[in-house]
Parts: C-alpha cells; sequence; structure tokens
C-alpha cells in the first residue's frame, strides 16, 4: 500500500491534517500546575481507629463516586480525582477560582435528616439533672472561671486591649465574683431562655462554646432524656443589642434521611424574595414524609443538615413528596445552589479531612508556561541548527520531519484530552530529542553505506533497514517505561508518561516513515549514482 511515493504522501498528509483539526478544535488543556487551582488530599476520618481497612476502602470507593459527582455538577474542566492507598484521596482542580466554595463543596458530609420538634416540657424536667451532671464533672472553680473566659470576650474588644490595655479580665473578675452560688449551680440553665418558637431555647453567641462544651460531657449526654437530642440552628436571633443562637428539643431518631431525597434546585421565594431549595422525595420517601407529617399537624419539623437545624416549620397539613429548605434572610443564592448540588449528590459515608492542601495562583501557572515555551524554543532551535550544520540536506529534511512530529504529537494530546503539565512538557522536549536521536542513527547508518561505496539510493535503503532495529528496541523499552509510570504514578507523573508515550509512537512514524518519504521526494528524479549531502 505505501510503496508508491503518492501513498506515502496522502498518508502524510491525512495525518497532519487530522492532528492539525484537532489541535485547532479543541486546544490543549493545561493542568494545575499550568493554570492554576488547587490540590488537596483527603483522608477517612478514623480517630478512634476502629475502622478496619476494608471498611476505610470502601468508604473512600463511594466518597470518591459522590465527590466526582458533586465536581462535575460544580463545572470544573478535567479534575483529577484519584485513590492514593485504601484510605486517601487526591482532587486537583484546575482554573478553580473560588478555593473555599470548592473546597467546602467537596469537604461537607451534607447528610439530611428531618426530625420532629418536641416541647421544651420534655428538657425541662431534666435540666436540674444535667446541671448536677456538669457540677460532679467538672466543680465549681472550673465553671466559675469560664464564665469570667465568657464575660472577658463579650465585653471587651480588640480596640480596647490595645488602647487601654486588658482591663475586661479585672471586670470579668469582679463579675464571676458577683455571680451567685445559685447561678454557679445552675451552669447550662442559666445560659438558657426560652425561644421565640415551641420547641427552642435562645443562648447568646457569646455563650454558645461553653454551652456546647457542656452538652458534649458524658455525663450530660446520659442525663438527657431518652429519645431527646439538643441540636442548633443556623441562623442568629437578634434580639435588642444581644445575638443568639436558637437550641432546638428534638426526637433523637429521624423519621426520614436524605437517602430517599431525588431531587433539589435552588430557587428564590416568590413572596419574600429569600432564596430556598426546593428538593422531592422518591416514592417511598413521599410516603413516609406524607404518613408523618399528617400525624402531627400543628407540629413543628426540623430539617436537619449535618447536625444543624436548617428550618423548623410548622406543618399545616399532611406534605407530600415534596417541600424545602429556608435559607434565612442574608444567603447568598449562590449558597442555596452549592447546598441543592450537594445534595443531589448525596451525603458522604464518613466524615472526610483534609491532610493536605496546595493551591498554585495563576501568575504561578504563567511563569510555569513562560518557562516551558522558551526551554522547548532554545531546544529545538538547537536541534534544528545542530541537524542543519553536520548533516546539511539530510538535517533539513530531518526538520521537515520534526515539524510534522511536533504537530502529530500535539495534535495527539488535544485529540484524547489529555492535559498538559509542567512534566508533560518535560516529556514532550524528551520525546522531541527521541525523534532526532532516531534520525541520528539512520544518517549515520547511511554514511557507512555510502563509504563501503554504496549507491545513493541503495545506501538510503539499507540506512532505514539497518537502523529499524536498534530505533524498534529504544522506543519499545521507553514506552514500557512510560506505560509503568502511567499505571503506578499520580496525576504529575501521569501526566509527563502519557506525552512521553504519544510523542514516541510519533517519533517511530516521522523517523521511519515521514524522513524516509522526504528522502524519497528529494532523491526522484536523481541517478542512483548522483551523490548526497549527508
Amino acid at each position: 500500500m505505501f510503496k508508491t511515493l503518492r501513498s506515502r504522501i496522502i498518508v502524510i498528509a491525512l495525518a497532519t491534517l487530522v492532528a492539525g483539526w484537532q489541535l485547532y478544535s479543541k486546544g490543549l488543556k493545561l493542568g494545575l500546575d499550568l493554570q492554576g487551582g488547587m490540590h488537596i488530599v483527603l483522608e477517612v476520618d478514623d480517630p478512634d481507629g476502629t475502622m478496619t481497612a476494608e471498611a476505610k476502602a470502601d468508604a473512600i470507593s463511594r466518597v470518591e463516586r459522590i465527590i466526582r459527582t458533586r465536581i462535575d455538577e460544580l463545572g470544573v474542566e478535567e479534575p483529577l480525582i484519584q485513590r492514593v492507598g485504601s484510605d486517601r484521596l487526591i482532587v486537583e482542580l484546575a482554573g478553580i477560582s473560588d478555593e473555599e466554595r470548592a473546597k467546602s463543596i467537596v469537604q461537607r458530609n451534607a447528610f439530611l435528616e428531618f426530625k420532629l420538634v418536641l416541647p421544651t416540657s420534655e428538657l425541662e424536667g431534666a435540666l436540674p439533672r444535667i446541671d448536677r451532671a456538669i457540677v460532679a464533672e467538672l466543680g465549681v472553680d472550673s465553671i466559675r472561671a469560664m464564665g469570667r473566659a465568657v464575660t472577658a470576650a463579650a465585653n471587651q474588644s480588640d480596640l480596647e486591649k490595645m488602647l487601654f490595655g486588658d482591663t475586661a479580665s479585672a471586670e470579668a473578675d469582679s463579675a464571676a465574683a458577683e455571680t451567685s452560688e445559685e447561678e454557679l449551680l445552675r451552669p447550662f440553665s442559666s445560659l438558657l431562655s426560652y425561644g421565640d418558637a415551641d420547641g427552642t431555647f435562645l443562648v447568646a453567641v457569646e455563650d454558645v462554646p461553653v454551652a456546647e462544651y457542656f452538652l458534649s460531657l458524658p455525663a450530660v449526654q446520659r442525663a438527657l432524656p431518652r429519645n431527646v437530642s439538643l441540636q442548633w440552628g443556623s441562623e442568629i436571633v437578634g434580639r435588642g443589642a444581644r445575638n443568639f443562637k436558637r437550641l432546638y428539643v428534638l426526637q433523637e431518631d429521624a423519621f426520614l434521611t436524605g437517602e430517599y431525597l431525588e431531587n433539589a434546585v435552588a430557587q428564590r421565594d416568590p413572596q419574600f424574595n429569600q432564596p430556598q431549595v426546593q428538593f422531592e422525595l422518591s416514592r417511598a420517601g413521599g410516603r413516609r414524609f406524607s404518613q408523618v407529617t399528617g400525624q402531627h399537624v400543628g407540629e413543628y419539623l426540623a430539617i436537619v443538615l449535618d447536625g444543624e437545624v436548617m428550618s423548623a416549620p410548622v406543618i399545616r397539613d399532611r406534605i407530600g413528596s415534596r417541600g424545602q429548605i429556608e435559607m434565612g434572610a442574608g444567603t447568598a443564592m449562590e449558597e442555596a445552589r452549592d447546598l441543592a448540588l450537594v445534595l443531589r449528590a448525596g451525603a458522604l459515608p464518613a466524615k472526610i479531612n483534609i491532610i493536605e492542601e496546595r493551591t498554585v495562583g495563576p501568575s504561578l501557572g504563567q511563569d510555569s508556561i513562560e518557562q516551558g515555551e522558551l526551554a522547548g524554543t532554545v531546544g529545538i532551535i538547537l536541534v534544528v541548527l545542530i541537524m542543519a550544520l553536520y548533516y546539511r540536506v539530510a538535517g533539513l529534511l530531518a526538520i521537515g520531519a520534526l515539524i510534522v512530529y511536533v504537530i502529530l504529537v500535539l495534535g495527539g494530546l488535544a485529540g484524547i484530552g489529555a492535559t498538559l503539565t509542567v512534566p508533560g512538557i518535560a516529556g514532550l522536549i524528551l520525546s522531541v530529542g527521541m525523534a532526532v536521536d532516531a534520525n541520528v542513527l539512520i544518517f549515520e547508518r547511511i554514511r557507512e553505506e555510502l563509504d563501503a561505496g554504496r549507491a545513493t539510493r541503495t545506501a538510503v535503503d539499507e540506512g532505514f533497514a539497518h537502523a529499524l532495529s536498534a530505533i524498534v528496541d529504544a522506543n519499545i523499552t521507553t514506552l514500557i517505561t512510560a506505560l509503568i509510570l502511567f499505571q503506578f504514578g499520580t496525576g504529575p507523573v501521569r501526566g509527563f508518561a502519557v506525552t512521553l508515550s504519544i510523542g514516541i509512537v510519533a517519533s517511530f512514524f516521522s523517523a521511519l516513515f515521514v524522513t524516509r518519504t522526504f528522502f524519497l521526494i528529494y532523491l526522484r528524479g536523481k541517478k542512483a549514482s548522483d551523490p548526497i549531502s549527508i
């Protein structure tokens, strides 16, 4: 098929045109190190060390699937999401502009629960027992010190500290000293005031850390009534000059979870123009939702996300398979969209921690591109000059084949959608050297044949034939190495391996097919005895 010069020219022209079209239409996708972005390493959280290796592997596998869905919906092009070992996941997002938003979407558990709000009377009877448990656990002196710290934090700003020194500490000591013995013996209940809705208490924002600490004590957990849980609301409530957070009294067990969620869409409330997330449940979830809400008309329903009450509307009638999550005043529409996104993707099966984080700025990526372009340009110019000066006409033919080679490699990268990284540029430059090396082997063999008195056409044929085995061996061994790197390497190493592999295939085609075709064109019309400049 390729014995005629015309057929060889057609093959080269078609290959060059296809590669050129791929490069023009698709363009090269740049990696994290070239266009900027973020690199994070996630690990399954196992603080107690109780998870088995199999459980971690299963959890990280499901985490990978859910995060990939979230990132795809976020709209990041060519993300790298790769498992490392049994409990780690690498996520690289090239070209991302809002790192905090992306990190929140990746790490958020998005565990949705529907719970009934209980009347505050369910907790009131247990408050004395809870207070006694705290006093027994911590002692009065520790509780007094906590009150002093909270008072200092509430009464002194950073500006006051700079201008007047640590005056609030003295005021706090005085306030703490004046605290009645009765209040010290009621450390938790003294933080509570009745809320603006049934089933809620209000806690001053500055007291929230202390209240959270009290609630985390094992003795307090044991003192809580059975089937009752206390969970914080997401909104800040203003009363007079102070801000409060709601503490909801909820049923401990959720009657429905996000497992039954089928769709979630962010939109604006037509009445108050506030962001909200409309959700739709599956048929089974809708039946359960309708049954429970129908039995508790007039009560409050808490929509809990990751342990925080997003909203608690009153049940005015039986609710079917559709509902909504109110985001609250001041919430950006983008936050509502992000919540809808993570709800659609599903909850993570386990908590994950970010153990490594790296951000590459666009300016650093641009510097890498410019340095890579400079290195590649200088290297190619030097190769062209050396080939032209040393091998003369044959060198010029090799340069023509090298131009075809570069188009094939770049077009191949664009065609398969590969992402070009800094190591990929190194692989490209290395493969250029290998393409030139193949031509050097061929030209030296041709020289040997000419020195032995062979005719020009015979010397060219023999040179290509005798150099073939050395070129094949060198390219195959390098290709095997590149495939091993691709199989076992991570992002940058795989980018190097992909570029090198495509370069090896292109250099093989360029040296043995394109260069020989150019020789045939050059020798056409010449006599067998005419000398060749090499």
